[in-house]
Order: C-alpha cells, then sequence, then structure tokens
C-alpha cells in the first residue's frame, strides 16, 4: 500500500472510533462533551451523590478535566497535565512547562492540549509520551476542538490563541494547515458546525471560519470582548458577551435572532438541550432561557461568582461556582436538588459521565463524584 494510502486508512480508523467515542455516556472527551460545544451529555445522574476520591495537584487547577473510560486528564497551573486512574491515582504527569489553563481534548487515544506558553501538544494517552507539538505566538486558554477536511481524509486540530489567531493543524503530524487571523486575542474554544468553525474574539466580533480553507465565512459585531465560547444547535449560535449580553446568532443569515440581558459578564459558555439555553455570570447567577425567543425561564443564585460552564445531563444541570460548590439543579425549573462543598473555589467546568463527575479545585484538589452504590475502577 502506497504512503499516501496507509494515511487515509490511519485516518478512517481514527475517525470511525472518535465518532463512537463522542456519542458514549461513559466519555466526556472534551470540555463542552461535543464538537459543537453544546454542553450537553448523555450520562443518566443517579442521586444522592457520593464523594469516590480526591487527587492533589501540585497547584491550581482552573482547566476542565475531560474523562474517558475511567480515566481522567486535567492540567494544573503547576505546567503539568495530570491523568488519573478510575480510583483516582496518578496514571502518568506530563510537564508542558507552563500553567495548563485550557481543558484537553481526547481524540482516538491521543490527547490534545495548550498551555499559557502558546504551546499544542499531542500526549500519547496511555504513556504521556509527547507525540509532537505546535507553536503559536500567544497563550492558549481555550480547549482543541476537531473536525475533517471535506474528503474525510484528514483529522485536523483547531485551536484559538492569543497571537489573535485560529490554528488548523494536522492531528497526525502536528504540522499547520492554514491559520486564521482575528482583531484581537481569542479566548474561547471554537465551536465546530459542518463547514464552520466559530468563535468570538477580544475583538468583540464573532467570526465564522470556513474549516477548508481558513477563509473568513462571516463577521457578527456582538459589541464587546467576548470570553466564553459558543454553543451551536441547528443552523443557530448561542454565547454572551462581557458587558453581560447573551445572543442568539443564525449562522445562515449571519445575524442577531435575539439578545438579552443577563446581569453580568458571560465567562462562562453555554449548554443546549431541549430548546432551552443555560449560561451562568460571574454575577452569581445562572440563568436558562428560551432558545426560540431569548425569554428567561428560570434564575439560580449561588453563593460565589460563576466561571465554570454549566452541564446539562437528563433532568439536571451541574454547576461549579468559586463559593467552592458542585451543584445539581433541576434543568426544568433551576432547583437545586444537591450539592457539596469543596472548600475551595471551582473555576474548572465539570466533566459528566454515567458514573463519575470529577472537577477540580483552585487548591489543586481533583474531585470525582459518583452514585452511593459505585465501586470504582482499577
Amino acid at each position: 500500500m502506497k504512503r499516501g494510502g496507509i494515511y487515509s486508512l490511519l485516518v478512517l480508523l481514527c475517525w470511525l472510533p472518535c465518532q463512537a467515542q463522542l456519542k458514549s455516556p461513559g466519555c466526556w472527551p472534551s470540555y463542552r462533551g461535543d464538537a459543537r460545544l453544546t454542553g450537553l451529555s448523555d450520562a443518566a445522574i443517579r442521586l444522592p451523590l457520593k464523594l469516590l476520591w480526591t487527587f492533589k495537584a501540585g497547584d491550581a487547577i482552573k482547566s476542565s478535566a475531560i474523562i474517558c473510560n475511567g480515566n481522567t486528564y486535567i492540567g494544573c497551573d503547576d505546567g503539568c497535565i495530570y491523568a488519573l486512574t478510575g480510583k483516582g491515582e496518578l496514571k502518568w504527569k506530563f510537564k508542558a512547562g507552563t500553567s495548563t489553563e485550557a481543558p484537553p481534548l481526547l481524540l482516538n487515544g491521543t490527547v490534545y492540549a495548550g498551555s499559557l506558553e502558546g504551546i499544542v501538544y499531542a500526549i500519547d494517552a496511555a504513556s504521556g509520551t509527547v507525540k509532537w507539538k505546535y507553536i503559536t505566538e500567544g497563550q492558549i486558554s481555550g480547549s482543541c476542538n476537531w473536525t475533517m477536511s471535506p474528503d474525510k481524509k484528514q483529522l485536523r486540530i483547531i485551536a484559538g490563541s492569543y497571537d489573535f489567531s485560529l490554528h488548523c493543524i494536522d492531528a497526525l503530524s502536528g504540522k499547520r494547515i492554514w491559520s486564521y487571523a482575528s482583531g484581537n486575542y481569542i479566548n474561547g474554544t471554537p465551536a465546530i458546525a459542518g463547514k464552520l468553525a466559530v468563535i468570538g474574539g477580544c475583538d468583540g466580533f464573532f467570526h465564522l471560519v470556513n474549516t477548508a480553507s481558513g477563509q473568513l465565512a462571516g463577521k457578527i459585531n456582538l459589541e464587546t470582548y467576548i470570553p466564553a465560547s459558543a454553543a451551536i444547535s441547528g443552523d443557530k449560535a448561542y454565547l454572551g458577551n462581557y458587558d453581560g449580553m447573551f445572543f442568539c446568532v443564525d449562522l445562515k443569515a449571519r445575524k442577531v435572532v435575539w439578545k438579552k440581558e443577563g446581569g453580568g459578564p458571560f465567562i462562562a459558555s453555554p449548554a443546549f438541550s431541549a430548546g432551552k439555553v443555560v449560561s451562568a455570570t460571574q454575577n452569581k447567577y445562572v440563568i436558562c432561557f428560551d432558545a426560540r425567543s431569548g425569554d428567561i425561564l428560570w434564575k439560580f443564585r449561588a453563593g460565589g461568582k460563576i466561571e465554570a460552564s454549566p452541564v446539562i445531563a437528563g433532568d439536571y444541570v451541574i454547576i461549579a461556582s468559586a463559593d467552592g460548590r458542585l451543584r445539581l439543579l433541576d434543568f426544568a425549573t433551576g432547583v437545586e436538588r444537591w450539592t457539596y462543598e469543596t472548600g475551595s473555589a471551582l473555576t474548572g467546568t465539570p466533566a459528566v459521565t454515567n458514573d463519575l463527575i470529577v472537577v477540580g479545585a483552585e487548591d489543586g484538589t481533583v474531585f470525582g463524584f459518583g452514585p452511593e452504590n459505585l465501586k470504582t475502577k482499577e
């Protein structure tokens, strides 16, 4: 078989597990669960939950965790990316050299993660060995995302950087395919829908970029700095800005459908399910919007500011906040159904699977929660 044929076969073998992995209720392989950043888990949460294990890292944890096959992967301000077993024990740690606040991405046995030094690493998920690194010219705060080439023969990693650019990287070789230059820092994670990668920037614009070519497909003014990522459902994108405005954007018409006042900066990214959008603000509120009209259906006030993004799983919204509490809210009403006080501020987004919820704290502790009758995996 020729070299090109071998490469295509490797990508096909990679593509199929990727698709199965992203749909599994036992796997939360990325910051928002899927390429569209919906923040929706297929997990069936069984209350009450209990603390199964803790792990102490070397510094504050601002990164969000990912989980697959019982293993947890999470970045830390000590410059390491940690892999933990199903019992919360250290499997390996990779030394990136500087803080890794960006949530990792797991695809086909490889962990992709960016650092504040501006480097994207591809790390073998089993051993912690680096496969390649890609260097940008600014810090990376958002997670990597992924897409395929138009002919489905090349798996691609897409990441934003403080060098003002969105970078598209060959997932196997680490070589640049294209880069798109915005007008300012890119802080969030690009959401992927078909041929579009969409990202908000510190320039106040919502950028729609063609995933095949890296060319600008549209740009929408959202008035001010956009620190969070968007969630996509159908041809609509939902996101908030730093001034506390929340938007629904029509990706086909390239225009704002509605906008609503949220009352505080949207650092958190929204979650979407069943015609509802849930987000959170630094003024301590979790807010549920009607996706069609923008009407506020309910609000919940936490005891501290909220920068972690909500996750929807069945009847629950899982939320972490700076008051140190992990909460499960009723998705229909916003009423609190379960809470746990960790004792330290939580800024990372929880990772949610059937039998495990993981969140990291700013005192360096990683917490693993699960059903009371669950036996932890090796």
